[in-house]
This record gives C-alpha cells, structure tokens and sequence, in this order.
C-alpha cells in the first residue's frame, strides 16, 4: 500500500496535576485511548520502514500509521516511551538540539507557557503593545495596529488574540526583537530561571539516546528551531548540519535519517539542503493522509492528534482514515 497516516504529537503529560493544566496538550489517559484505538484499526509502522517504501524496497501494509513527537518534552521519555516500548511500537521523535543541550527554553515554548500562565489574553496583548512602545525607540517596528492587521486571524485550535500574540512573538518581528518580548513575558508570567525551567521541559541527551537503544527513531528538528522558509541558506544549513552532527553524537545513522520541519517551515531552498545531505523524507504540519506513491517525500503531510479518535472503541473516522 502507498497510503500512510502520520500523526503528530507535542506535550503529552498528566494535564490535570501538571503545574500547567491549561498548556494545549493531550492527557496521557486520551493518548492511551488513542493508542488502543489506533491498534485496533491499524498497523503501526517504523521511520525505516517508511523510507524502505519510499526507495521502493519494502510496501507499506494496510492502513500503515506512524507516531511522531516534536520538540524532545520530557513528556515523552517519562510518559510516552515506556508505554510504547511496552507495545513494542515505535514512535520518532524531533529533538530541537539547542534547548536539549544547553539548558535553554525556546521562544515558541516560552509563548506556550506565557499563554497558559496567563489567562488574559487581553493583558498580554497590551502589555506586548507596551513592550513594543518603549523598543521602538531604538528599533524600526511596524506600528502595532499594522501587526494586529496582518497576525489577529483565528486557526482551527486558537482565538484571533491569541494568534495575534503566537505570530507576533514567532515570525510577526525581527528575531531580536521578538525574543527580547518573549523573555520579558516569560519572566513575568512564570517567574522562573530559564535553566531550571529547561531542565523540566525537555529531555536530556542521555535520555533521548536511551530511547534510540530501545528503538526509537530520532529526527532533525532543527538547532535553534527557527523558521526555515524565513532564513538565508547559510543560516539553514547552519540549522540542519548541527542538527545532523547532534544525531551522530548519539548514534543515529546517517545513512537513514529524517527531518521534521519546525513550525512546519520548509520551502524550496530547504528541500534542497535536505536533498543534498541525503535525508529520507521530512514531514509537515500541513493536514492529511500522505501517498507515498504521490506526495513528494519532503512534503509528507500529518494528522494532529486532535484530528484522531481518542476512545478504544470508536469508529473509523471517515474523513481521514479510511484508505
């Protein structure tokens, strides 16, 4: 069979006695569900195996579904890998390199736990204003009624403010700039140095080659986790080539390895960095069910797990799974 179903993971925890229960992940009991549910209508496939079929050596079989985790959450090594491994199911997961190994949080997380600290919305979107105000003294910012014009559009999963401030403190402003209101959000709404909160968040290197014994398939998500469709090509080489020499520190073959866009960014310009240093397929954020016969294998789309029938019991879900 061509067809296969990617799904797409980030926290996944006990959300009820987490320190962030309103964080926008998925409760480790509705994972379980969904798992059961997966392993009654599917079969769950590896990262190699879906490369073997892209290069024509091995068919997927039917109703083929692989598991991906992005951003390297402590989440998925003390939850996630020991119910897996005890399935014997493979999951891969997307290691961003800099916030494993040097203890930072990045800014696309800092926006998470800001938004989920902080339940005004309002209140950051004024006190970003006022932020702004007072740089603009000494940077060329747009005026900010210009950024809710172009950023305040609600997606399928969040309101128009909170687009507002996702886009803004992601790719709205220079990357100085946006970091500086990210840090300073931070430190107001969690009140907690960056190190320590780091140490909390992710997985250590240690930890992520215990999952790769056990395994586990470990991907390229990047250094920094920047946006790569915004960056020169210098800078996204620079983004993919530590990235690779992080995945050969901890063993990971470099004859088979994979990519997962950060932010779902990708264009031409990084397909063709991708090509040249032989990865066997990336994957996107962009929504549906991949035809490994069709798709290209640098635009694998994926199912987010919101999109997946979270109860053992349930159906098929017509809309995207039946093959």
């Amino acid at each position: 069979m061509s067809k296969l179903t990617v799904i797409m993971y980030h926290y996944v925890r006990d959300l009820k006695r987490s320190r962030f229960p309103e964080i926008k992940g998925l409760d480790f009991r509705l994972f379980v569900e969904q798992i059961e549910y997966l392993r009654r209508h599917y079969r769950f496939v590896t990262s190699e195996q879906v490369a073997r079929s892209l290069d024509g050596s091995e068919p997927l079989p039917d109703k083929a579904v692989l598991l991906t985790f992005d951003d390297a959450y402590i989440d998925h090594y003390t939850y996630v890998f020991p119910f897996l491994n005890r399935l014997s199911i493979q999951g891969s997961f997307y290691v961003p390199v800099k916030a494993v190994s040097e203890n930072t949080v990045l800014d696309v997380n800092k926006i998470h736990f800001t938004l989920a600290g902080q339940l005004d919305k309002a209140y950051l979107v004024r006190t970003i204003k006022s932020l702004l105000d007072r740089l603009r003294t000494d940077h060329a910012i747009e005026p900010f009624e210009d950024l809710v014009q172009k950023f305040a559009k609600a997606s399928r999963y969040d309101t128009a403010e909170v687009m507002l401030i996702k886009n803004v403190l992601q790719h709205g402003l220079p990357l100085e700039i946006r970091s500086r209101v990210a840090d300073e959000l931070f430190v107001q709404t969690i009140g907690m140095d960056e190190a320590s909160f780091s140490r909390e968040l992710y997985m250590s290197t240690e930890q992520v080659k215990t999952m790769l014994r056990h395994g586990m398939h470990i991907g390229c998500h990047g250094y920094n986790h920047f946006w790569w469709n915004k960056m020169d090509r210098a800078a996204v080489e620079n983004e993919i080539d530590r990235s690779l020499w992080y995945l050969l520190e901890v063993g990971v073959s470099q004859d088979l390895w994979t990519a997962c866009y950060p932010y779902g960014s990708y264009d031409d310009q990084a397909i063709e960095i991708l090509k040249d240093r032989r990865c066997k397929f990336a994957l996107t954020t962009e929504v549906g069910v991949a035809n490994l016969q069709r798709d290209n294998r640098y635009k694998l789309p994926r199912l987010d797990t919101n999109d997946v029938p979270k109860d053992r019991a349930a159906k098929l879900n017509a809309r995207y799974f039946e093959h």
